[in-house]
């Protein structure tokens, strides 16, 4: 049995995350909520903070998953200071305390969808499209990954899996179904959606599997986009002639209008992920 620490263990991913762990591992929380009590050893405070994760030294670590962030919308200044520095000292720590594995989670964001003026470079967008973001939140996250490769070089023997993770959707709470129109800010991820349950699985299915030494950089979302238009009518809505410059092919056979926007084929073939919802 492993010992896993899950930071942002109250958030709406690690609560879940927790009571699923929990049932084949040991599970060590680290949250900045300081008035809860998930039931198991929890640290409190920020992670990016030295000080709180001394408070660690305590407890094995097998495995790291590093949920807890600053999300979208945040400030350039928060986004590098907690979800790129403090990311650093969380696995430098971790490093140090000889764990191996580590979970990251990283964004479908971390391309640079929050512009509105954002264009992949081609479709499906897969796991390794470069980040092209404007405003700091996906950049910080796409830093974060750099920074995994950073210490893997250091480091061969390290696992560590970068899950770019969809928008989160509580299962019975789903939002409405995103209609063309002009383009907006975070529109890719208006119609990249994935239940909390399958997110859930997913972690756990990477926290489970065999080590394998190496960075892995995963889209983890919903194998249909959350839309009442198809994504070829999507494309041409936001970029008018320019999108012909993206092979739309595949969404254009019956049957497959609404498939994903990201590939999601190393999902499958590294962690046997396919979401059922």
């Amino acid at each position: 049995m492993s010992t896993v620490l899950i930071t942002g263990v109250t958030g709406l991913i690690g609560s879940a995350l927790a009571a699923d762990l929990t049932q084949r591992h040991d599970v060590v929380g680290m949250t900045r909520r300081h008035n809860t009590d998930p039931g198991f050893p929890t640290v409190h405070g920020l992670f990016s903070e030295f000080e709180v994760l001394r408070l660690l030294d305590a407890y094995p670590i097998d495995v790291v998953v590093h949920l807890a962030a600053v999300t979208g919308g945040c400030t350039e200044h928060d986004a590098m200071q907690i979800n790129v520095e403090g990311s650093r000292r969380v696995m430098r720590y971790a490093m140090d305390r000889g764990c191996r594995k580590f979970i990251m989670a990283s964004s479908i964001a971390a391309i640079g969808i929050e512009d509105p003026a954002f264009r992949p470079l081609s479709l499906p967008i897969d796991d390794e499209h470069p980040c092209l973001d404007r405003h700091g939140y996906g950049l910080s996250k796409h830093l974060m990954e750099q920074i995994t490769h950073y210490y893997h070089r250091q480091d061969e023997s390290l696992d560590v899996i970068n899950l770019r993770l969809a928008s989160i959707c509580p299962d019975d709470a789903f939002p409405g179904r995103y209609e063309a129109g002009p383009p907006e800010p975070w529109t890719f991820g208006r119609f990249t959606v994935l239940s909390l349950s399958e997110t859930v699985r997913a972690i756990g299915l990477a926290v489970d599997a065999p080590r394998k030494p190496g960075v892995r950089t995963i889209n983890i979302a919903g194998t249909r986009i959350w839309s009442v238009s198809p994504l070829p009518v999507i494309m041409q809505s936001w970029y008018g002639d320019a999108a012909a410059s993206l092979d739309l092919s595949p969404w254009q056979c019956d049957g497959h209008e609404f498939d994903s926007a990201y590939d999601l084929r190393h999902a499958r073939d590294e962690l046997g992920f396919a979401p059922a919802i």
